[in-house]
This record gives C-alpha cells, structure tokens and sequence, in this order.
C-alpha cells in the first residue's frame, strides 16, 4: 500500500512532495480509471520504484505502463526491477524478506533523500 499511497501523495499534493519512493509496489499502473499512475502529469517530485521480478501483482506490463506514463508526463524517476525479490521484500518478519534486496532499497531511498530534500 505504501508505494500506491506515494504516488497519489505526490501526485494530489505536488506542492508538498519533493521526492517520494515505493517498494514491490502493488496495483500502482492498472486499467482501472482511479489507477496511481493517471497523476503522473501532476507530480514535481522525483520519483524512485523498486519492482520485485517475483511478483504477480505488479507484472513486468503495469511496470512498462507505470513508467511510461512518467516519462510522457516528464517526471523525474527511476525505476528498477529487483531480481529474485518477492513482494514484500521489505518485511523481515515474513517468509517473503529478502535480505539483498533490501540492503539494495535502502541504499536507493537514502540516496534519494539525501539528494532531493
């Protein structure tokens, strides 16, 4: 929920996000007509996704879509695909933790932030 509740916040808010992220995000480009991605063309912030590869509710489409939807928006982003990463990657308290995978997260949002805000 947290990476959907990013991109609506940046996207309904965008004079008060600078910079927001989401991790094996769910459901953030769908077909439906409230889908996160159609804010694209409202968002300052820049923008981060690490997509696990491992995960049927945000397949390698809704990925293309998300991110093209950005870039035709022309949204600073980046958006990369953690291999053998599950959903959920993030929960160490879950059979689907993946150690790498969040070092690698991490890593990404720190830098984020400590560029853009």
């Amino acid at each position: 929920m947290g990476a959907g509740l990013a991109l609506r916040t940046a996207g309904t808010h965008p004079d008060r996000v600078g910079a927001a992220a989401g991790f094996h995000g769910a459901h953030l480009a769908t077909e439906a007509p409230d889908s996160p991605h159609l804010l694209a063309d409202r968002i300052t912030a820049e923008l981060y996704f690490g997509h696990s590869d491992q995960d049927a509710t945000n397949p390698a489409e809704r990925i293309d879509r998300l991110d093209k939807a950005l870039t035709a928006a022309g949204v600073r982003h980046r958006a990369e695909v953690y291999t053998g990463a599950h959903h959920g990657f993030t929960q160490a308290d879950t059979a689907m933790y993946g150690e790498e995978a969040t070092r690698r997260h991490w890593e990404a949002l720190l830098e984020l932030f400590g560029r853009t805000l």
